[in-house]
């Protein structure tokens, strides 16, 4: 196979866009966690903020990737929507109600409620910005020969963003425990700005739209375009794809909106415990990533979904500081690695022509079913063998536990059935499995 090289200007605009845009989301899927128990002492907002802010995700990702397929226009999608995306972050620090210039009353109900409306608000221009137009941007730039370098390099963006934001957060958040030494306000104040910032910057970063317009199709019928059975039926491999992705991908929202969380409430220093995982996760991750072409998609996702496993099964099991680290360690980098491959079999399979289109039903299975579903069940099974905390404002609630992490490994497994599916049907095809 023939690589095709991207050059400097492409490789820069992924990286640029790709990690600037994790570092939005890393505060959207993990930080505003944490900020809003913080603010409220009750997980509950934790998961209706997950499950709103995914519905809203993939709306927004529907209807904007399908106008950005019509227009043509990813620039100008991708850096206008991180200009705004920006601003609406900075609004956060405005809803902690324990602060003077709050504007909410101090109360959990008001302030958790105005926090996930918030949370909308922002994933409407994230979403804009980065799932609709920047995802279908690498899709229109890249081919089968470059994009398994592209994905893990983009796959480890999220743990790159949030290292980052565990770095800092201590710093300009301050400790979290006194509520007089602890200030949002900068921590949402420098994120947001340079979100802001990295807009402007990819008005003059990010090369010429290649995509032609698309307006073969009225507008309201490309939205459903993905999902009608016809389309369905004539891409079994795309679809086999998203499938294993949805299931792996509800798996690890079974615990991934409450692992910060659990880091606090088991007592560990967040920067020593968290700082190593990421760390780890993302050396390993880049290291098989580059050679995923020359080990095979389907070793490297088989290997990666065990590793997942066994990692979720070690943090069930071993609950000091160090099992955590390498449980956390295994379970990131399985995650990150499935992530890169089956991202990369997605861009495989999605026509070439109707990228904006296909984003909106990748989010469905990505994004909006796990999102959904899985918090409800980590929240759930949080309730085998309970661990009770009282919050600030003297309220009995329950904090998630080890249970999250087995429950998650159960589920990870399987994602492999429809990937066999997918290599059976590649090899009816005659395509080389190793791919």
């Amino acid at each position: 196979m023939n690589v095709t090289k991207l050059g400097l200007r492409k490789w820069l605009s992924f990286i640029l866009a790709g990690l600037i845009g994790q570092l939005a989301w890393a505060i959207e899927n993990n930080y505003l966690n944490v900020f809003v128990f913080d603010c409220t002492g009750d997980t509950r907002f934790i998961t209706y903020m997950t499950a709103f802010s995914a519905v809203a995700a993939t709306i927004t990702t529907l209807f904007m990737g399908a106008l950005s397929d019509r227009l043509g226009k990813r620039k100008l999608f991708v850096s206008s929507g991180y200009i705004i995306w920006g601003i609406s972050i900075i609004l956060f620090a405005f809803l902690d109600p324990r602060k003077p210039y709050s504007f909410v009353a101090h109360s959990a109900l008001a302030s958790g409620t105005m926090i996930v409306v918030m949370d909308c608000v922002m994933t409407f221009f994230g979403s804009t910005a980065n799932d609709a137009a920047f995802n279908a941007f690498v899709t229109d730039n890249t081919n089968s020969s470059n994009r398994g370098k592209v994905e893990s390099v983009l796959s480890i963006l999220p743990l790159v963003a949030m290292i980052a934001v565990v770095l800092l957060q201590g710093i300009l958040v301050g400790d979290r425990t006194k509520v007089a030494e602890c200030n949002w306000m900068p921590f949402f104040a420098i994120f947001g700005g340079i979100t802001t910032a990295s807009g402007i910057a990819l008005i003059f970063i990010l090369p010429k739209d290649v995509k032609a317009p698309n307006r073969e199709e009225p507008y309201l019928r490309n939205i459903v375009h993905g999902f009608r059975p016809s389309v369905i039926k004539s891409r079994p491999k795309l679809y086999l794809a998203l499938l294993s992705f949805m299931i792996f991908s509800i798996a690890i929202q079974i615990f991934m909106p409450y692992f910060m969380v659990y880091i606090n409430i088991n007592k560990f220093e967040l920067v020593s415990t968290a700082g190593p995982i990421l760390g780890a996760a993302c050396v390993l991750t880049v290291l098989f990533g580059f050679f995923m072409d020359r080990i095979g998609k389907y070793k490297l996702a088989y290997s990666a979904i065990a590793a997942s496993v066994i990692g979720g099964l070690l943090l069930f099991f071993f609950k000091d500081q160090v099992g955590v680290i390498i449980g956390g360690i295994v379970l990131m980098t399985g995650y990150l690695v499935a992530t890169a491959v089956l991202g990369a079999k997605i861009r495989d399979y999605t026509p070439e022509n109707e990228t904006g289109l296909f984003q909106g039903v990748r989010m469905v299975f990505v994004v909006m079913i796990p999102m959904v579903t899985g918090p409800f069940i980590g929240q759930g099974v949080s309730n085998i063998n309970p661990v009770i905390g009282l919050n600030d404002y003297q309220e009995l609630v329950v904090l998630p536990n080890e249970y999250i992490f087995l429950f998650a490994a159960i589920a990870i497994v399987f994602a492999v059935i429809p990937l066999l599916f997918l290599m059976k049907k590649e090899k009816e095809d005659g395509k080389v499995t190793a791919e």
